[in-house]
């Protein structure tokens, strides 16, 4: 997938503008089975989840909603298919963030999301521009979508694959659009697919029967894709039972269609098969079905381990390998997660605790479901960066730092770090840190070894040389006194300890996020008046707050702050259906429920419950001891929230004061149709109220009630007079209407002045009403709306020609205000309009939505929000998709009627700072990429935000608001334009001011490392910007220098053996003395944890890839067939050994058609003692042996006799990459083991597309020059000029440490060093480097000029 783009959609189908592309403020309701689990974190930290119809983007490490993106419905006529289907699968373009400025302009591809839906339909959605931008071809039957995953095919796109029903799975070109390959397994049900990490073209489906397909897709046309059929064996007598029941149950023919076509999640959502790739070990799967958890070997083809589930677990329902240690969690179907450890030696896995993601407490019963569960991949770079940097002595920092959990020797050792977010139905996101903790013995045995391996000239193989993995979060820790290497390290790598079965494994809450926690059945909008009062009593007049209530299905009442855009309270009131919600003044909220007896005498139970928003009390009142006759059927509570209505059906009214214990007044037994309280007046001018604009009633107060009721109102804003006097409108079911007015326990007619008679009409009962003195609003079932001056008598009416109305809401009004009459009207068919009542022709005049969009309204209102006669109408939804929406209505006088155009409404408030360098306009984000690599004071990330005065990262120095920001610099670059850093510093001001530029904990590993380096910068600003292979790149940089520096140094011609092997012993302790990583040979010993997790991808030297092979080696053993034992052997002879291959070789039976092969490699392999003729004899076995594509055979022979050389290019012609270097790093040494590498990272370059992976393997090779012209090829020009400057800064260092020492051998050694090969200043190549750098630097800040800053 290049960049996407609108255009390239021209011969699919063109994404249209949509209304509610611009309806920016959006809360999603809580996601369900229906969206199949969908959820996806990317690299960079953002956590996209389906939640309904729409799509949320939530920022995981400060827990909040970034964007929710509304799928847009189906362009078709038919009207029933007009509502959006559920999302179901969800991924996150792998795409890094574009530097190629040069040649093309600024691209946001990096934030692309590839989205699905239950009607087959594929999107690839820009999350910043809220819509689609491209979609994919769909197939005419409309398969539901069960899964996606990117797959790369080429360097510069991804293709996108996706299973499509139960059994359906097709290739797609982003680009185009277009499916180019399809492939049904019928009648397997498809369940979940995942790309290979350690080889991007290749990717693997499974089937809910343990049908595996491998898929390794070569090109971008149909005979480019090459695929495997496999069978992993498991109990499938569950599943057959439940297609049995499913045949059974869809006995009509529409019904077992619609399953037979239905993805496999649809059919049984609570069978569930998952697996996922092994980040550490190449070919590994590790696939969990309901009650079993198997390992398998794609190589082997077999399955390795399996386990069943222990008793009284639940389900599985995902496995998540743990990205840098050999952890697995597995989340269960009844809401707990299990951690599974390795044996130490084989590929098992144990058990080592179970913990809850569901805690019991404060929680409804039944708990709610835990849908999805992911892996937080954006803290393994980080946890990188602090491994390396513990290694790092003589920080300028505090050491006592008391803001780390881990500064302490009596804590117990921290094994791992880890973030797992998982998603629960009642619309909660978790962030959970999950910890493995040794024992104190364990924990001084580490400190121990780490002395010893500092101490070491020699370390052994696997010498715990490096120190420590950090913590996920990548805090560098540190020991009460740091020594030097690894003596102050507190944390170590999950296999470094030899008691594995004392660690402790803890899971602890650390945030959450809650969305909105059911169905939304009904909507409440505070519009308190002058006369409403605080929850505590007294006369003090309470202040509009933005909050508007929500009432759920599941009886939760949740409190949103449209401000905030945010949930900002839930409480637990009813056990069933909220049927009813208002305000009582600003702080308090009434609800009714009520539940059906089912005894023979019926009834129904009504509850009424008070709820205080400030303390979170729930107070029922009018509690019964017996079941009524009538149900309540609607609420209506006064302005003040002093008088509650309590209608019900078939039943008399009451009328409630509303005290601190509610009193009831009296009954009204008149036969009401609709009641509505009036609005809040408009304060007069001089009138003592409070700061915020009140709702307007009319232009000018006319006499009676508008001018009692405002007298009332002054006197009571300060406190002279107890009571006030309220009115509601009403329509009885003959039509007639009314006005009562209250005033404490009297109630009394109005005596308003009435229409004329023609006024009533007796064809449409009245539904809706809405009251602002003067004016009385109606709305019938057929669609009429009819308003009346209750002062003055006169009346109007027009038809809207719709179905019935439901709601009639007026707008608020502030001083000044063109016109009062605006009304929002609700529909029966969940559709709504804007009207001016003011403007001659309302119906002219109107707004008219005739469908929103993707979803029904099922209520509506009017945010209080304005507070000058310029400011936008704000109008709140609550869809049918159990989303929360805010629409602006931007009205304009420019002609008699108004005209409204929609406008997205800003976030205008974030509890705390989004620290989410991705989400910055890209020239912004490529402008902090590049301080971030070049070094910028730590003093930078202190901000004049009085919210954010004390961070806990204490960095010294204060920060300037004027003068020279270079100052901020820690050195001028010396490539480059000088003058760019200090314009890019000007740019970045807005973001650091606010604080949001990197949040405390990654400042603060900043701080630590900003001088250890320039290629430990670079490898943070990658990992900040959830590029992990390029953070491990930059890591693994110095160590592949070294292992050049030690090839230079032996590569002369050697004098004699002896004299060789002291020379070759003294320059490589003298290496190993100066630089962290020092050369092993192979043995036992502490495993490095640096070799862990993600840097086993990037492993290039001898010791890696020879422990790495011999590791795997015990786990085949006990495998018998005949392949696999043509395999074992291949292993063992990689691996040098010898006698092992022989014996396993002569076991083989004489019956099978391999005893004449494997008995001409045993004798040839045990007769290693060589002669030519018998070199000679070997060497035509062995050609032709490759004729018969039996070349692991030939290369066995060709070992027999030495041709290591030769072995390693049959090996790696036959596409056994990984086999070639593991017998190159037994045999070879220097230059022929460099010839290997070297081939070998043009196939990861140029097949595999791994750019990072191949360019440590050219740095390792000595091939600099072409690691430089794959950087410069990959149009990557600031990382091209960064790999120089790294590169030559560790050189130097290199050189410089030699220079320190005195002995005649390491001044030979430094002379043999001194010229680093292929990046020489004077080098042509280097030199225009430098100069595209400096142009890179000009655009980039040209671009950052024309950018406006990013923000909610």
């Amino acid at each position: 997938m290049t960049s996407p783009r609108p255009a390239a959609a021209a011969m699919v189908v063109a994404a249209p503008p949509l209304p509610q592309d611009s309806w920016d403020s959006m809360l999603p309701g809580p996601p369900s089975r229906s969206n199949f689990g969908s959820a996806d974190l990317s690299p960079s930290g953002l956590l996209a989840f389906a939640s309904g119809s729409s799509i949320s983007v939530v920022d995981s490490r400060s827990m909040q909603l970034v964007s929710t993106v509304p799928m847009p419905p189906p362009t078709t006529s038919n009207s029933s298919s007009s509502l959006s289907p559920f999302v179901t699968a969800l991924r996150w373009t792998p795409l890094p963030l574009r530097r190629d400025l040069l040649s093309t302009e600024p691209s946001t591809s990096h934030l692309l999301l590839a989205a699905a839906d239950r009607q087959g339909r594929i999107a690839l959605v820009d999350f910043r521009l809220r819509s689609p931008v491209l979609w994919l071809e769909s197939d005419p039957v409309r398969l539901g979508i069960q899964d996606l995953c990117w797959v790369q095919a080429r360097s510069d796109s991804f293709l996108l694959a996706a299973i499509a029903g139960p059994s359906s799975l097709s290739l797609f070109n982003t680009s185009t659009g277009r499916c180019f390959w399809k492939y049904d397994a019928g009648p397997e049900f498809l369940s979940c697919i995942r790309r290979d990490p350690f080889d991007s073209r290749h990717f693997c489906v499974i089937g809910l029967k343990g049908f595996l397909l491998s898929v390794k897709v070569l090109g971008e046309t149909e005979n480019d894709v090459v695929i495997k059929e496999l069978q992993i064996r498991t109990d499938c007598a569950e599943l057959l039972k439940l297609e049995r029941d499913a045949a059974n149950g869809g006995s009509s023919s529409s019904s077992s269609s619609s399953s037979s076509s239905s993805p496999a999640s649809a059919v049984f959502p609570l069978y569930i098969v998952k697996f996922a790739f092994s980040p550490r070990w190449r070919h590994i799967l590790f696939v969990t079905f309901p009650k079993e958890l198997v390992v398998f070997d794609l190589r082997y083809e077999t399955v390795l381990f399996s386990t069943a589930l222990p008793r009284g677990c639940g389900k599985f329902l995902d496995v998540l390998p743990d990205p840098n240690n050999e952890f697995l969690y597995c989340a269960h179907l009844d809401g707990k997660l299990s951690t599974w450890r390795r044996k130490e030696g084989e590929q098992a896995h144990i058990m080592c605790s179970m913990e809850e993601l569901m805690p019991s407490l404060g929680t409804s019963v039944p708990s709610p479901s835990v849908l999805a569960a992911v892996i937080c991949q954006s803290d393994s770079p980080l946890e990188n960066v602090g491994k390396i940097y513990s290694n790092v002595p003589n920080s300028p920092f505090p050491v006592e730092d008391f803001d780390s959990p881990f500064d302490f020797y009596d804590e117990p050792l921290l094994v791992s770090k880890t973030h797992l977010i998982s998603i629960s139905d009642d619309g909660k996101i978790w962030n959970w840190l999950l910890t493995a903790e040794g024992d104190e013995d364990t924990q001084k045995e580490d400190i121990s070894v780490g002395m010893v391996a500092d101490a070491s000239e020699m370390p052994v193989s696997g010498a715990n040389t490096d120190g420590t993995s950090s913590s996920t979060e990548g805090l560098a820790t540190e020991a009460g006194k740091k020594r030097e290497h690894v003596t102050g390290c507190r944390i170590s790598g999950a296999n470094s300890t030899s008691k594995q079965a004392d660690m402790s494994f803890k899971i602890s809450l650390v945030g959450q996020l809650q969305l909105l926690s059911s169905q939304v059945t009904m909507l409440a909008v505070p519009s308190p008046s002058l006369t409403a009062t605080l929850a505590r009593g007294g006369n003090h007049p309470a202040t509009a707050v933005p909050l508007v209530a929500l009432g759920t299905q599941s009886g939760m009442i949740d409190i949103v702050d449209v401000s905030a855009n945010a949930v900002a309270a839930s409480f637990s009131v009813h056990s069933g259906m909220v049927r009813g919600l208002r305000w009582l003044g600003n702080s308090r909220v009434v609800s009714f429920s009520y539940s059906q007896v089912n005894e023979k005498s019926g009834g129904y139970i009504n509850k009424l419950v008070v709820t205080c928003l400030r303390s979170g009390l729930n107070r029922p009142f009018r509690v019964l001891q017996k079941p009524e006759r009538a149900p309540i059927r609607a609420l209506r509570a006064s302005s003040s929230g002093r008088y509650l209505l309590v209608l019900f059906r078939d039943a008399p009214v009451e009328v409630w004061a509303m005290t601190k214990s509610p009193i009831m007044l009296r009954s009204l037994a008149l036969p009401f149709t609709v009641l509505e309280w009036t609005l809040p007046t408009v304060p007069r001018p001089g009138q003592n109220g409070p700061a915020r604009p009140s709702l307007s009633s009319s232009k000018d107060h006319p006499s009676g009630e508008a001018d009692r009721a405002s007298s009332t109102d002054s006197k009571t804003s300060d406190g002279s007079q107890d009571e006030s006097s309220e009115s509601f409108a009403f329509a009885l079911v003959n039509g007639a209407l009314g006005v009562f007015e209250v005033q404490g326990r009297r109630i009394r007619d109005f005596r308003p002045k009435w229409p004329s008679s023609s006024f009533v009409s007796s064809d449409g009962l009245i539904t809706a009403m809405a009251y602002r003195l003067p004016h009385v609003v109606m709305g019938d079932r057929s669609g009429n709306i009819r308003w009346w001056d209750v002062t003055t008598g006169h009346s109007s009416s027009f038809s809207t020609h719709r179905e019935g109305i439901r709601r009639i809401k007026f707008s608020p009004v502030v001083p000044g205000d063109r016109s009062r009459g605006r009304i929002a009207v609700l529909f029966y068919d969940n559709t709504f309009s804007i009207f001016d009542l003011d403007s001659p022709d309302p119906m002219a005049n109107s707004l008219l939505e005739p469908q929103f969009p993707g979803t029904l309204v099922l209520e509506l209102d009017w945010v209080p929000s304005r507070t000058d006669k310029n400011d936008p109408l704000v109008l709140c939804i609550a869809g049918a998709d159990s989303s929360f929406r805010l629409l602006e209505v931007k009205v304009t006088d420019k002609k008699p009627g108004y005209t409204s155009q929609l406008r997205p409404t800003k976030e205008r408030f974030r509890p705390m700072p989004l620290c989410s360098p991705i989400l910055l306009p890209t020239p912004h984000a490529l402008a902090l990429r590049m301080i971030l690599q070049l070094g910028v004071r730590p003093s930078w990330f202190n901000t004049f935000s009085t919210t954010l005065e004390k961070r806990p990262h204490l960095i010294p120095g204060t920060p300037k608001s004027s003068g020279d920001l270079r100052n901020y610099m820690i050195d001028l670059p010396p490539i480059g334009d000088p003058v760019v850093p200090e314009l890019l510093l000007k740019i970045l001001e807005p973001y650091r001011k606010e604080g949001c530029i990197l949040d405390d904990e990654r400042a603060k590993l900043y701080a630590k490392l900003v001088n250890k380096g320039c290629a430990m910068r670079f490898a943070f600003a990658a990992a900040v910007f959830g590029e992990s292979s390029e953070a491990l790149f930059w890591l693994q940089l110095s160590r592949a220098l070294n292992h050049l520096m030690r090839k230079l140094v032996n590569r002369p011609p050697q004098k004699s053996a002896e004299s060789a092997a002291d020379s070759e012993l003294d320059d490589r302790s003298i290496l190993s003395r100066i630089t962290s990583k020092g050369k092993s040979v192979p043995g036992t010993g502490k495993k490095d944890p640096l070799n862990q997790g993600g840097f086993s991808l990037m492993a290039f030297e001898q010791e890696e890839l020879w422990a790495n092979a011999n590791e795997r080696i015990p786990w085949h053993e006990k495998l018998e067939g005949e392949e696999d034992v043509q395999n074992r052997v291949h292993e063992l002879v990689s691996v040098g050994n010898l006698e092992a291959a022989v014996s396993l070789l002569l076991s083989t039976n004489p019956e099978s058609k391999y005893f004449y092969v494997n008995a001409l490699r045993a004798v040839a392999l045990s007769s290693a003692v060589s002669s030519s003729l018998l070199e000679l004899a070997v060497k035509v076995v062995a050609a032709n042996m490759v004729q018969t594509d039996r070349s692991l055979s030939g290369t066995h022979l060709l070992c027999a006799v030495g041709r290591y050389q030769e072995a390693c290019s049959q090996l790696q012609d036959a596409g056994c990459w990984t086999d070639a270097a593991t017998l190159a790093a037994t045999h070879l040494k220097g230059s022929d083991y460099a010839r290997v590498l070297l081939r070998w990272a043009d196939h990861v370059l140029h097949n595999e597309h791994n750019l990072w992976r191949a360019l440590i393997l050219y740095v390792a090779a000595g091939a600099l020059q072409e690691a430089l012209a794959a950087l410069r090829e990959a149009q990557q020009p600031d990382t091209a000029a960064m790999f120089i400057l790294a590169c030559r800064e560790i050189h130097s260092e290199i050189i410089s440490d030699l220079g320190h020492s005195d002995d005649e051998s390491s001044s030979s050694t430094k002379e043999k060093l001194l010229k680093l090969p292929g990046l020489d200043p004077e080098n042509e190549d280097v030199i225009a480097v430098g100069e595209y750098y400096g142009e890179y630097q000009r655009k980039l800040v040209h671009l950052c000029m024309d950018s406006q800053p990013y923000s909610d």
